[in-house]
């Protein structure tokens, strides 16, 4: 109903409005063109609005012609609505992103400037209505002694975005009287004058602004559900002697009982901890000012505190009061100490040392003033604590070492402890450390996890047999040890037999690596522990390996790193990456994190490397610093053959310039012979029946050694050349085609001639240039005028003779033995191959007999040569040299050799 007398309302206003712009430009001398009704409204965003233009007559256009803009957007055609010619209205969707001026204009004529122009524009004001405060509530707090006459209320405002002014407005009703007061946003209050005890009261809050009004929801309360007193004061504990588990606490009540009955509650806690106990409220609804505090712990320090609110359990309960704090007396220790043992390899063999150590009873119930300890069969012996040790009130159980033992592994042996305290003594503990083959069994299996920033392990129990052993097969509780690795500090915990999960206890670290063991425990056995490293949480490693070239070679380099400390790995390492660079290239390699030396192979030889070392865990990696080296151009062995050539290159360089220069006149005869001189040459008949030429042959002459060049193995004869013989010294002959010169074959010699080519006959003494023939005794008719005689004959004295040369120049030492037949062979002989003539030498025989025995070696004991004078030219041969058949030259191997010395190849 109302929204059908809002439109028709809307259109009569639209209609009034539309007939007085019809006759203003009649009323006023100020020209228009038109306006828009309304003018700057205020609208709410996300409802329609609607605007009309109405145009004057001096607009000089109609409703065709009008047109609506938002500041620069046109507004579609579709949201036109056209009234008559001159009026044409326009409906928009308000929102947050609506342009603030609406523009209504017409299109001009075409001989007009501008060809729009504007009719009217407007401003929009957007905002919301109000919204409706929830969740009110008042109270009435105490003043001094008394409640306060100030009600102050609170609620929840809107959460719209309030851009239009907005104001609230706190009401309360009383039966006699109404009151109200302008309030925040969100809080007000009412001044009674004196607060209304016993009365009910309505309370309510109002919101309101140009787009609407809006009301909470109303308050009924009485009065007394409105106070909230004071917290109790004086508040006092008092601690018994004689009562070790109990405290005393006393109050004052806040206000008197004439404004309001009261009820408290207390609440309690050890200092420190922070988890507050709270006595039940049955215990404290009577108004009182005292209650007992039951079953406390003695010997620990607590922290009370107590509120009070309304009996009946209306209105709010106080503030706390303050803290108040009181010990509970000592009594004796009501648990065990935490007796425990740790076993330290021994240099001594069958050995261990064990460190007794232990822990304050849990329930000490005072400070621990020291241990009586028994060890075996032993005597009680008592062990103090030291000052710095007695305080047992804390959270953290100290660790007390009592003993360090050595204990042999064969020993089986009990230690008892009890703690006392200034009040009397705890039950007993008692550890049995079993013989190294006693000891039962471990857990079978052992693991770790993380889970909400807390280290847990897991395991399985041990698989146990009954047998005859000395300890109960039954385990009876679990002993967990964790120790740090960085530090090696220490602790232990006790879990209950059935547990198969738990958290380690303490304040752990991350990055820090720690061993837990898991000891199954047998009525006071030890069973062999269970180790396993673990980590609260892992990182990066805080640095990388330290990396070192051990070995490097031509084409490969062994690289060894060390392990990175165990407090800075900072988790488990997974791998390893060697990493190195040569030629701007970078190759890896991945090996395993118990590798620390590798061999890097197929490397160029001679070439610079970069070489690190990256340590990886499963939360990051680490670099070692850059290693720069080169590998080498030569192998190890190669490099000392080298210097082992060269050194030995070295002394055999200088031993054999040493041998040369002392050996100079030997190397000297061995390359360059020494050239006899033909000029002190004679031949001569060496024969019983031929004596020696008057000119004998110098003294020097008769060491030399005389060449003796015998073909035997020429069959060719050559006495069938009828020539006329020559003198032998006065004959020429070139030995151009074949030579039989000084050391070397008569074939394979080079061509030289023989004797000097002076056409005038040198004289003997004269050396001349050319290399000559100094010497010839042959064996064969190759020689000049020399045939083979006949055997001798049986009791004949006739000797063979022999031509020999008388030069005084020495022979060379060595002949030639040319292989094959027909060969030419040297000999190498003595100056005399008989008896001088003349001469008595005690030498001479044997000389002879040796010539003798060389010529059988060599075939010619049974040839024989003729004498032949030197200066004698004999054509046929003598009677000597016949053949026994009469026959001359019977041996065609010995031919007549005219002209002297001839070629004999």
């Amino acid at each position: 109903m109302e929204g059908i007398m809002d439109k028709s309302s809307y259109r009569l206003l639209q209609l009034l409005s539309l007939a007085w712009l019809a006759c203003r430009p009649t009323c006023s001398s100020i020209a228009t063109y038109g306006t828009i009704i309304p003018q700057s409204p205020l609208v709410e965003i996300g409802k329609e609005f609607t605007a009309t233009c109405v145009l004057y007559k001096a607009a000089k256009a109609t409703a065709e012609d009008i047109f609506w803009m938002l500041k620069n957007v046109t507004v579609p055609k579709e949201q036109y609505t056209k009234i008559n010619d001159s009026a044409v209205s326009v409906t928009i969707t308000i929102t947050n992103e609506t342009a603030n001026w609406l523009f209504c204009k017409k299109k001009g004529s075409p001989s007009s400037l501008n060809l729009i122009q504007v009719i009217h524009g407007i401003i929009l004001t957007k905002g919301y209505p109000p919204e409706k405060p929830m969740n009110l509530s008042c109270m009435a707090v105490q003043s001094g002694r008394r409640i306060s006459s100030n009600v102050t209320c609170t609620w929840q405002p809107g959460t719209r975005d309030e851009r239009l002014k907005t104001t609230y407005t706190l009401f309360g009703n009383l039966i006699v009287s109404n009151k109200s007061s302008n309030a925040h946003r969100s809080s007000g209050y009412i001044d009674f004058g004196t607060f209304p005890s016993f009365m009910e009261l309505a309370m309510w809050v109002e919101v309101e602004n140009k787009l609407g009004k809006v009301r909470s929801d109303i308050l009924d309360i009485y009065a007394s559900d409105l106070v909230k007193t004071n917290p109790p004061s004086d508040v006092n504990i008092i601690s018994e002697n004689n009562f070790s588990r109990t405290i005393l606490v006393s109050w004052k009540h806040p206000i008197h009982v004439t404004y309001v009955t009261l009820k408290y509650n207390i609440r309690f806690c050890t200092v420190g901890s922070g988890e507050w106990t709270e006595v039940p409220p049955n215990d404290t609804e009577s108004y009182k000012e005292s209650f007992r505090l039951q079953y406390l712990k003695p010997d620990t320090e607590y922290v009370v505190q107590v509120r009070c609110m309304h009996h009946m359990g209306n209105g709010y309960w106080s503030d706390w009061s303050a803290n108040t704090t009181a010990r509970t007396p000592e009594d004796k220790p009501t648990s065990k100490p935490d007796l425990w043992r740790v076993v330290i390899p021994s240099q001594v063999k069958s050995e261990r040392r064990v460190q007794v150590m232990c822990k304050d009873p849990v329930e000490s119930n005072g400070r621990i003033r020291g241990y009586s300890i028994k060890i075996q069969d032993g005597n009680w012996e008592t062990v103090a604590v030291n000052d710095s040790d007695l305080d047992s009130r804390s959270q953290e159980r100290k660790i007390i070492p009592l003993y360090q033992i050595p204990w042999s592994d064969k020993r089986r042996g009990l230690i008892e402890l009890k703690a006392w305290n200034s009040v009397g003594e705890s039950p007993q503990a008692s550890l049995v450390i079993p013989k190294l083959t006693e000891e039962p069994p471990s857990v079978e299996s052992l693991s770790w996890f993380t889970q909400e920033g807390r280290l847990w392990v897991k395991w399985q129990p041990p698989n146990v047999i009954a047998t005859g052993e000395p300890y109960r097969s039954e385990v009876t509780e679990y002993v967990l040890e964790c120790v740090s690795v960085s530090d090696g500090a220490m602790d232990w915990q006790r879990e209950h037999r059935h547990t198969r999960t738990a958290a380690i206890k303490g304040n752990l670290q991350k990055f820090i690596r720690y061993n837990i063991s898991v000891y199954p425990m047998y009525s006071g056995w030890t069973g062999k522990p269970l180790t396993i490293a673990a980590f609260l949480e892992q990182g990066a490693p805080l640095e990388g390996p330290s990396v070192k070239v051990r070995r490097r070679g031509k084409n490969y380099a062994e690289l060894e790193w060390m392990e990175i400390p165990l407090d800075k790995q900072r988790g488990f390492i997974t791998n390893y990456t060697i990493f190195f660079i040569t030629g701007g290239k970078e190759h890896s390699i991945v090996v395993s994190t118990d590798t620390y030396s590798y061999t890097v192979k197929r490397m160029a030889s001679n070439s610079k490397y970069v070489v690190r070392v990256m340590a990886s865990t499963v939360q990051g990696s680490t670099n070692s610093s850059d290693l720069s080296f080169n590998t080498l151009m030569y192998t190890p062995g190669q490099i000392e053959v080298i210097v082992v050539s060269v050194c030995i290159s070295f002394l055999f360089s200088v031993v054999l310039t040493v041998l040369c220069i002392y050996k100079m006149d030997s190397i000297k005869k061995k390359i360059w012979p020494p050239v006899p001189d033909p000029s002190n040459s004679t031949i001569a008949k060496w024969s019983p029946d031929f004596p020696s030429k008057a000119d004998t042959p110098k003294e020097s002459a008769l060491g030399d050694v005389s060449i003796a060049e015998v073909d035997v193995f020429d069959r060719k004869s050559l006495c069938e050349e009828d020539k006329a013989g020559l003198p032998l010294k006065k004959d020429k002959y070139l030995s151009e085609e074949h030579s039989s010169g000084i050391g070397g074959s008569s074939c394979l010699s080079s061509p030289h001639q023989s004797v000097s080519d002076s056409d005038e006959g040198g004289d003997e003494g004269q050396t001349t240039a050319s290399t000559v023939q100094y010497s010839s005794v042959v064996a064969s008719c190759g020689y000049k005028g020399q045939t083979p005689c006949p055997l001798p004959q049986s009791g004949s004295s006739q000797m063979p003779s022999f031509a020999r040369s008388e030069s005084t120049q020495p022979l060379l030492d060595s002949e030639e033995h040319p292989e094959g037949p027909g060969s030419h062979q040297r000999y190498l002989r003595n100056p005399y191959f008989g008896r001088l003539p003349g001469r008595n030498d005690s030498h001479s025989g044997d000389l002879e007999d040796l010539n003798q025995m060389e010529m059988k070696k060599q075939g010619l004991a049974s040839r024989q040569f003729c004498p032949l004078e030197e200066d004698f030219q004999q054509t046929t041969p003598t009677e000597e040299c016949q053949s026994p058949d009469g026959q001359p030259g019977s041996d065609p191997s010995y031919m007549p050799q005219l002209s002297g010395y001839r070629p004999q190849c």
